[in-house]
This record gives structure tokens, C-alpha cells and sequence, in this order.
């Protein structure tokens, strides 16, 4: 091992641990505290999203520097203004019986590809910071520049609002051995892995939680009832954005047969360019490796580049290059995701079959990541998405912009998960979300030891006599009894001053006042309800099994189980 790698691992190394002592602090910060924080540190890569997209292009000579500076943009805006009011800190959900608590998860390890480096490393920041996490970013050694400066414009907005300037820091000594020194480090907490297929299975063979990546490959069907003029244009908008660097830049197009002479005119209206066959093989000469993969060396090519590299003319307006093609699969090398403006072409008859080309695609070389169709039919495209094995189905808009949430309601995000099927332990679109733990506090609602704690109380009164309550009626009768007693021994004076003793018979005051406070019955519809002195939680459910009241008094007994079930489902009545 040189020196190169061993310096890197020792950096991965350090810098896991200074962004885990920033992380102690940074995870005490209050809501305010966070979102100010962000705030401005979107707002700083906002205002440098053209000058970093430049450096962007020139360092890495993928795309277009007009269009990295929108995805800059929208990584810096359009993330941030989705998230601001994402509650990260605290209590962030609750209900009667869950109370959900958000809690950091510590130093994040994120892998930047060279395709979109200054767009993932502001989405990626943004992100971990905005769920009180540490980042440390290992950047394509081919963009290393353009990521650091980057995540130094970020820091430095966000040391002015309190962020320790560990909180973000970016591997100066970018190499294989560093970037595993990172993912395996004891205080990485979790991986945001975007890059090759090698890279994401290094992340998840790690040991950490990790967040990884497929590979795109994206196919699209334009189906007889599409708008087959905006269907076009929304197709060469995705894949010549950026030259096609987005993993979810349409790749294949697959036109169902009766609307294939129109597709063809408006893709060479639009500026799409048809490729005979010699001219189709001149290209995938050039799109593959001896090795059948993907020649890195047109990655974000324009069409321009690719026709010459191959040694064929096109007209000077031409945005992008299709081709004909007769199948999917290692025979077939423009089936492959190319991360260009170069398009495969199919014709097929019908709705089922455009989606078994669109499936045979995608199982290719793009597993779970995304698909895309163009109808005026919402039962079409909800029956094309049930067959897909993709995490997002994008109808009528550019796969490109749809995925990632500019042109759709998803969740904007550069870093989309494509599920099981492509091997990801999620087929989100990544967010803060994704980067917290939630702790549940649950409160019982379905008692397990009800009847027990019933049968205690009544246990308990049937124990202990002396101390049980006399029923009202025996309370009269004793004071009754006394008071007749001593009223029989009060003369009583007649109107003519003669006394005459009390009938011992006669009606107690008292016994009156007493009978008036005895709970009285109730009538409902001709039905007699008598009042009950005690209740139980299995009182409560036998009543609701029955679908009847309990008729209760202030004076009735309640258990706490009776009272808290009772009155949520009304079963009580007072008399």
C-alpha cells in the first residue's frame, strides 16, 4: 500500500473523529438553532450555484455548466424549501397513545460521484445537518476540488450560526482505501453512497446502516394516446439535461406501433438525430469497453462528441442520437444505461407489450430505479406501474426532472433508492427522514391485566366488611329509628297549651331528606334504568358487546380502565 493510501485512511480516520465530537454538540441544538443554520448555509451555496457548477464542468468535463448550475439550484432551493419545516428536534409526532421523538444519528460517511459532485455534496449537507447529524464527504477523486469548495462554502455559512467547523468536513486524500476507511470507521454511524454499483455494495458490506444507489437505465413508453408532440419534447429534455449525468435520464424509448411514424417526425423536429445501422454500430463501438461495460470516456458526452469520437457526421443542430434496436441484453449495447444523450429505440404493438420491453429493460440493467410512460390514460399508466420493478413511475413529465422532484410531488432529492429489487435497503427518494432514529413512548390502549386488577377491588371489598359503605336505605332506618326515638320523649304543646306526645309513627324530616337524595331511576321510552353503584373495565366491554348504556350517578363507583374505555366510547348515562 503507498503512502497516498495511507495517509487517506489516516484522514477518514480523524476526520470520523472530529465530526463525532461536533456531533455531540450539534445534536443538543434546538429546532431554531438547526434550521437557522441550514438556512444560511443554503442560501450561501444558492448564491454560488453557478460558480460551483462551472468549477464542476471543468474539473470533471461531464455535462453542461448552465445545467449544473440548476441543479445546484435545486439541490440548494428547492431541497431546502421542501424540509424547512421538518421537524427533526424533539417531540416531532403525536397522538393519544404515541408520542414519536426524533434523535440524531450521528457522523454520516457521504460517497460524492463525479456525475453530479456539487449538487449531491449541498443535498447531502443539507440533509444530515438539517437531522442534527456530523458529515464527512469522500469525493470522486476526478471532482475533488469542485466537492471541497463546495462543502467549504457551506461550512463557513454555517460556523457563522453556531455549526462547529468539524460538523462538515471533505476528504482532502480521496482513494479507495480512505473512502472504506470511512464507511468502516466504529464512529460512522450511517452511509450515503452515491456512485458505481462496486462502490454501493462496499457500503453495504461495510457493516454500517447505508443508503446506496442503482445503477438507472431508465426506459419509457409512449403509448397511442400520448400528446406525442409534448411526450417528445419532454424526452430529449431528460436526456440532454446535463448531458445525461442523472441516473434517471431516460435512456430507451419504446413507441407503440401506431404512433410511431409521428414519434419519429417530432424527434427529428425536436432535434433528435436517427442513426442507420452502420452508424449505430460506428457509436456502440464507443459506448462499450472490450470488456461490454459502460466506456466511461462518453459519460456526459454531447452528441456532437460521441458522433466524432465514432468517426460519423451528424447535422450541427442535433441534441440527441437514436437508434433502432432489436433487442435487450449484452448483444445489444445501446440497452445499456448510458448516461448520455443516446437513445435506444423500440416499436411495439400495445400497451402489455410496451411494458414488457420497458420490464425487460429495467431488468437489464436498472432494477428498482425508474420508469416512465407518456398517455392520456390514468388506468394505462397505474397498470404500466403495477408491472414495473421500479421505485418511481414518472407519467407525462421528463424521468430526469420527475424522479427527483422537480417536476413531480415526490420528495426533491439527488439520492433515489431503488428498493430490494436493485438491492437498497429503501425505493425512497432519500431525505432528513432517512438519516434519524424515531423513538416511539407508547401508552397502553388494549389492557392486559384488566380483569385482574376488577377482580383485586372486589376481592378487596369482599375482605374487609367494616369498611364497605351501609347501603342508603339501612343509613335511614338507623337514623330513623334514633330520632323516633327522642322525638316519642318531646312533649308537644296543642292550641289549647294541653301536651300531647309524637306518634312514634309519624314521618321523620330526616327520612325525607334522606329518600329525596337516593338516586332516582330513569325512564327512557317506557323502559325503567336503575342506576349502578360500582363499574368495572369488563362492565364497560360486556356493555359494548351488547350495544347498551350503564346508567351511573356522581356517587358511582369507577374504575380507571372503566372510566378512560366508558368515555371514549360513550357507553356512560347519568341519571
Amino acid at each position: 500500500m503507498g503512502d497516498t493510501d495511507l495517509i487517506s485512511q489516516q484522514e477518514a480516520r480523524d476526520a470520523v473523529e472530529s465530526a463525532y465530537r461536533a456531533s455531540l454538540s450539534v445534536a443538543k441544538f434546538d429546532q431554531s438553532q438547526i434550521d437557522q443554520i441550514c438556512e444560511a448555509m443554503a442560501a450561501a451555496a444558492l448564491a454560488e450555484s453557478a460558480r460551483l457548477g462551472k468549477l464542476a464542468h471543468e474539473e470533471t468535463g461531464f455535462g453542461k455548466a448552465e445545467d449544473k448550475r440548476e441543479k445546484n439550484r435545486f439541490a440548494a432551493e428547492d431541497v431546502w424549501k421542501h424540509f424547512r419545516s421538518l421537524k427533526t428536534v424533539g417531540v416531532v409526532a403525536e397522538t393519544k397513545n404515541i408520542v414519536e421523538i426524533a434523535s440524531p444519528r450521528g457522523v454520516v460517511a457521504a460517497i460524492i460521484p463525479s456525475t453530479n459532485p456539487t449538487s449531491t455534496a449541498i443535498f447531502k449537507i443539507i440533509i444530515a445537518i438539517k437531522s442534527r447529524n456530523t458529515i464527512v464527504l469522500s469525493p470522486h477523486p476526478s471532482a475533488a476540488r469542485c466537492i471541497a469548495e463546495t462543502a467549504r462554502v457551506m461550512r463557513d455559512a454555517g460556523i457563522k450560526h453556531g455549526l462547529p467547523a468539524e460538523a462538515v468536513i471533505c476528504l482532502a486524500n480521496s482513494t479507495i482505501e480512505g473512502t472504506e476507511a470511512l464507511m468502516q470507521h466504529k464512529r460512522t454511524a450511517v452511509i450515503l453512497a452515491t456512485g458505481g454499483i462496486g462502490l454501493v455494495r462496499a457500503a453495504y458490506s461495510s457493516g454500517k446502516p447505508a443508503f446506496g444507489v442503482g445503477p438507472g437505465n431508465v426506459p419509457v413508453f409512449i403509448e397511442r394516446t400520448a400528446n406525442i408532440e409534448k411526450a417528445v419534447a419532454d424526452i430529449l429534455t431528460g436526456t440532454c439535461f446535463d448531458n445525461g449525468t442523472i441516473c434517471a435520464s431516460e435512456q430507451s424509448v419504446v413507441v407503440d406501433a401506431p404512433v410511431n411514424d409521428q414519434v419519429r417526425e417530432q424527434f427529428k423536429l425536436q432535434g433528435g438525430h436517427f442513426l442507420s445501422s452502420v452508424e449505430a454500430d460506428a457509436v456502440a463501438n464507443v459506448l462499450l469497453t472490450p470488456q461490454r461495460t459502460l466506456n466511461a470516456g462518453i459519460v456526459g458526452k454531447s452528441a456532437d462528441y460521441i458522433a466524432n469520437l465514432a468517426g460519423i457526421s451528424i447535422p450541427s443542430e442535433t441534441r440527441c442520437l437514436l437508434a433502432d434496436c432489436g433487442g435487450v441484453g449484452r448483444d445489444f449495447p445501446w440497452s445499456i444505461e448510458k448516461l448520455s444523450p443516446t437513445l435506444a429505440y423500440f416499436v411495439v404493438d400495445g400497451v402489455e407489450n410496451g411494458a414488457n420491453r420497458c420490464e425487460e429493460i429495467l431488468k437489464f440493467g436498472g432494477m428498482g430505479h425508474t420508469a416512465g410512460m407518456h398517455t392520456q390514460s390514468r388506468e394505462a399508466a397505474v397498470r404500466y406501474g403495477q408491472q414495473m420493478p421500479a421505485s418511481r413511475v414518472i407519467i407525462n413529465s421528463p424521468t430526469t426532472h420527475g424522479a427527483i422532484g422537480l417536476s413531480t410531488d415526490l420528495a426533491p432529492s439527488m439520492t433515489l433508492g431503488c428498493g430490494s429489487w436493485g438491492g437498497n435497503v429503501t425505493s425512497d427518494n432519500v431525505s432528513p427522514i432517512h438519516l434519524m432514529d424515531i423513538k416511539r413512548v407508547a401508552f397502553e390502549s388494549k389492557p392486559i391485566n384488566a380483569g385482574r386488577a376488577s377482580h383485586s377491588v372486589a376481592t378487596a371489598a369482599v375482605a374487609s366488611p367494616a369498611r364497605s359503605m351501609p347501603k342508603r336505605e339501612q343509613i335511614a332506618a338507623i337514623v330513623d329509628g334514633f330520632l323516633s326515638k327522642k322525638l316519642a320523649d318531646i312533649p308537644k304543646v296543642d292550641t289549647e297549651g294541653a301536651v300531647e306526645p309524637i306518634a312514634a309513627e309519624q314521618t321523620s324530616p330526616v327520612k325525607t331528606i334522606i329518600h329525596e337524595l337516593k338516586p332516582q331511576s330513569l325512564t327512557e321510552n317506557g323502559v325503567k334504568h336503575e342506576p349502578v353503584d360500582f363499574v368495572s373495565e369488563t362492565d364497560v366491554r360486556t356493555a359494548l358487546d351488547k350495544g347498551s348504556k350503564i346508567y351511573i350517578t356522581s356517587k358511582t363507583i369507577l374504575t380507571p380502565a372503566a372510566r378512560d374505555l366508558g368515555e371514549e366510547r360513550e357507553v356512560f348515562a347519568k341519571v
